[in-house]
């Protein structure tokens, strides 16, 4: 059944309902007037590039404050450690193999003489078969927009109009500013503004212009940041404000440093405008990131690699949550979350029941957001049957930021399959002695430096097993075929 026919078998809008365009969904509202959702993604920022998890150099008061007046998430997890496949997983509330979307561009991405296996072939888009969030927002009454990075496809039909939102302001399928971050921009869906206006600045006049024109209805206000995504560069005065500044934990980029404060601006001026208009106690803030810190810009230190390793620096996301009224100001969550938990979580908040027909597979945070200790989650899983070339500090290989790697964190312990060694050089039988798997304790070893695969080999195969049933489970495909060009080195 495709998204249209999905649509209309929840065509007959009851007294609960919303009659929204030319689309009408059956939906059970339980607040007179939903509330407000704000969802603040943010590209390529590490979990350390703030100050609330830690930084001394960069300097975001605005969001530290945020994070003073919500609840801030240790373990929080985007689903891919690269942009395309996170927004894909945020926007459906599912796993990468139900949707396809497992990396950026080409799954086979350097030299295939490198790769042992076959990679499995990457949807590109989105397809316009899968229910967005948006699509079940609409008919309860809210109007939407997409403001910044979409990456899954242009309009009509995958970009943001098409796949649900009410308007869309610089959405479309590439991944970062093909002409830079000052205007003129060369974006088809955000005309140029007066030459050298800073685009970050430009999306959040889009977002505030937003705030004004819906303030009398329920809104879902996305903005997808193309910061802090290469090219790197800042505006001028800010770059000055960061040269002479010490360098700290290894962040010493003022170019960086300025995009990084440019956001903090945003987040501000966001907050002043739905304290201006006397939304912020009806509205809900989601801060979060698409992926770890990249290398070369930032430094996620002490954690673990960088954006495209599956090691918690490419992985582990800075993530804010206020809700006045329910979140408790300064509160600190340790639970693992994910990015798919997002999906139901807004659908509560809205009040919205999910569809029968809809599957998700995250789950809603309600329960953490009121105080809970628990989701009573069993495990949260990875699925990334792919190439990503370059070396990075972190990686386990000279050439790559990952290869082809099926991952689960269950509790504290996190184990990573390695597909290539899994497949070719003995599977299962050969587990001990393959070099396909590797297993940390986040609890006693956060930076993942000891891989306890042979010494803990109960824990190792209780979670192995787990992570096959699920792989079975979401009938998520392997690369295992040998790759004939591959030249060993």
């Amino acid at each position: 059944m495709n998204r249209r026919d999905f649509l209309k078998r929840c065509a007959a809008v009851g007294a609960g309902g919303y009659l929204l365009s030319n689309k009408s969904v059956d939906v059970n509202v339980k607040h007179k007037r939903p509330l407000n959702i704000v969802f603040l993604m943010i590209d390529d920022m590490g979990q350390r590039d703030v100050g609330f998890m830690g930084s001394d150099y960069y300097e975001t008061p605005k969001i530290d404050k945020l994070a003073g007046q919500g609840m801030v998430f240790t373990d929080a997890y985007a689903n891919a450690a690269n942009c395309a496949p996170t927004r894909a997983c945020f926007l459906t509330g599912q796993y990468g193999p139900r949707h396809g979307v497992f990396t950026v561009g080409d799954p086979a991405r350097g030299s295939s003489s490198d790769h042992r296996v076959i990679p499995i072939a990457n949807d590109t888009t989105l397809d316009s078969y899968h229910v967005t969030i948006a699509e079940l927002l609409g008919p309860a009454g809210y109007v939407s927009i997409s403001i910044g990075k979409w990456h899954m496809g242009n309009d009509p039909e995958l970009g943001p109009i098409g796949q649900g939102f009410d308007e869309n302001d610089g959405g479309n399928e590439t991944g970062g500013p093909k002409g830079g971050y000052f205007s003129p921009w060369n974006n088809p869906e955000l005309p140029s503004g007066p030459d050298g206006e800073y685009l970050t600045d430009r999306l959040t006049d889009e977002a505030v212009d937003f705030i004004e024109r819906h303030q009398d209805r329920p809104f879902f206000l996305y903005l997808p940041h193309y910061a802090v995504h290469a090219p790197i560069q800042g505006k001028e005065d800010l770059i000055a404000k960061y040269q002479d500044k010490p360098p700290s934990n290894g962040q010493d980029n003022p170019k960086y440093a300025a995009m990084v404060d440019s956001v903090d601006q945003s987040v501000g001026r966001i907050m002043a405008k739905l304290e201006e208009l006397d939304l912020v106690e009806n509205t809900v803030v989601f801060f979060f990131s698409d992926n770890g810190g990249h290398s070369g810009a930032t430094s996620n230190f002490p954690l673990r690699g960088f954006k495209g390793t599956f090691y918690e620096g490419g992985i582990r996301e800075p993530m804010i949550v206020r809700w006045p009224g329910v979140t408790r100001a300064g509160s600190t969550c340790n639970e693992p979350v994910i990015g798919i938990d997002f999906f139901p979580t807004m659908l509560e908040i809205a009040g919205v029941t999910k569809p029968a027909d809809k599957l998700l597979d995250g789950v809603s945070i309600l329960p953490l957001l009121k105080g809970a200790d628990s989701l009573g989650r069993e495990a949260i899983f990875w699925h990334f049957p792919c190439y990503l070339q370059n070396q990075v500090v972190g990686a386990r290989d000279p050439k790559f930021r990952t290869r082809p790697v099926g991952v689960i964190r269950k509790g504290n312990f996190k184990l990573m399959q390695f597909f290539e060694e899994w497949v070719l050089d003995g599977g299962w039988d050969a587990r001990e002695t393959n070099n396909a798997i590797e297993l940390y304790d986040l609890g006693s070893d956060p930076y993942e430096t000891t891989n306890l695969a042979n010494t803990n080999p109960a824990k190792r195969d209780e979670l192995l097993n787990m992570l096959i049933a699920w792989q079975t489970s979401v009938n998520a495909p392997i690369p295992n075929e040998a790759n004939p060009a591959y030249i060993p080195s």
